[in-house]
């Protein structure tokens, strides 16, 4: 079997394109790992190979993002899912840890995930709040827009919060923070939680601003089964400070050993068995970034990306509809509709004629998203142009 391919246009929200390169390195790896005469995912989790693995990963990632020495990086096996409840439990240790009391969990929420992110918390029964719901700020009532932060930002001031959650980038609803709230980066006080796994790696960011990032995956940097957290050393230390006794005096849910962070630290990301073949494909995508010139040149590529297919969009706006608010816009993901959708359905089907494929919408909002992830080229993006404009011209 070849391990050539035609260059796929796929535009996915995940599990996604992956570079070509990387995937032909990982299947010879699969077989033969180094020549051991055994795949990757056939070797022990604690073997030498393995630790390597886990060590290259790291130290490319902190290449990739100018990682400070203040952080540190770890793998855990799930997703966005998994962290959505293992961060609220960790996060709320580690204020009882620093403080010795119980803080508030706040949310702000902007899209679907978000939204999930807290009901997991109300779930497990943590203490939190919404500071606020961009729906309430919307004259529709919908999501597709962040208040100015002056609208909200009094609601932080003075509470104790554990931590303020927000999701970069909303992969559903094409919604994303253009930067951080400066009123929760420049508090000392507040550690700021963010879900990065759609925008990860997508551009240059400032990772002392954050005091944890989760990324699962499946979207801009390998497959689905394994999610790259980045937390302050300080908040582990918080973690582990805090008594078992005592969380469960104060009614807060100790957090399963597999997902304990600081017991996941201890054990380099192999406490239990790490999908070690996914975290080798993670690192390939870490090193073929650093090959094309890192994070500036895959900003520069981005933007270049986004702006073409933007325009392309706004160009035709009796036949396109794009619900996002120009100041939150999504780079990575593009949400649009036609104006007449019953030409929905001809869209897709010209699309996949032209080899343009993953374009349909989520199935809670409808309509089209193209997905820009690194993997996606501008040329590929392009090619998405050409047919947007035709199409509109043919139809409009």
């Amino acid at each position: 079997m070849s391990l050539e391919r035609e260059e796929p246009s796929h535009f996915g929200a995940g599990p996604a394109q992956l570079p070509t390169c990387v995937l032909q390195q990982a299947a010879k790896d699969l077989v033969n790992y180094k020549n051991l005469g055994l795949g990757i995912g056939e070797i022990s989790h604690r073997s030498k190979d393995a630790t390597q693995v886990i060590e290259d990963g790291k130290r490319h990632l902190r290449e990739l993002m100018d990682i400070p020495d203040t952080h540190e990086v770890f793998f855990m096996q799930g997703g966005g899912t998994t962290g959505f409840s293992s961060l609220g439990t960790n996060l709320l240790r580690g204020y009882v840890g620093k403080t010795g009391r119980v803080g508030t969990c706040g949310y702000l929420v902007t899209g679907s995930w978000s939204e999930k992110a807290f009901e997991e918390a109300q779930r497990l029964r943590l203490p939190a709040e919404v500071v606020f719901d961009s729906r309430e700020f919307d004259t529709e009532k919908k999501f597709g827009s962040i208040p100015e932060e002056s609208q909200w930002s009094a609601r932080v001031q003075g509470k104790k919060y554990a931590y303020v959650y927000l999701c970069e980038n909303e992969t559903v609803h094409g919604v994303e923070w253009p930067q951080l709230p400066r009123c929760l980066v420049e508090d000392d006080d507040v550690e700021l939680v963010a879900d990065l796994s759609s925008d990860i790696l997508s551009r240059e960011i400032d990772v002392s601003q954050y005091g944890v990032i989760m990324a699962g995956a499946q979207k801009n940097i390998g497959l689905a089964g394994l999610t790259v957290y980045i937390i302050k050393k300080s908040i582990l230390k918080n973690i582990a400070a805090a008594d078992e006794e005592i969380l469960n005096e104060l009614g807060i849910p100790v957090t399963p050993i597999a997902f304990d962070y600081p017991t996941v630290v201890k054990n380099n990301s192999a406490y239990n068995t790490i999908p070690i073949f996914t975290l080798h494909v993670m690192d390939l995508v870490f090193q073929h970034l650093l090959k094309k010139g890192g994070l500036p040149q895959q900003t520069i590529e981005n933007k270049q990306k986004a702006k073409l297919l933007y325009e392309a969009l706004d160009a035709y706006p009796e036949f396109y509809r794009l619900p996002v608010a120009k100041n939150c816009r999504s780079s990575m993901n593009v949400v649009f509709t036609l104006v007449d959708s019953s030409l929905d359905d001809q869209f897709l089907k010209d699309a996949a004629a032209q080899r343009l494929t993953g374009l349909k919408g989520h199935r809670s909002v409808g309509g089209f998203r193209a997905s820009l992830y690194n993997a996606l080229t501008v040329a590929t993006v392009e090619r998405l142009v050409q047919f947007v404009k035709a199409f509109a011209e043919e139809h409009k």
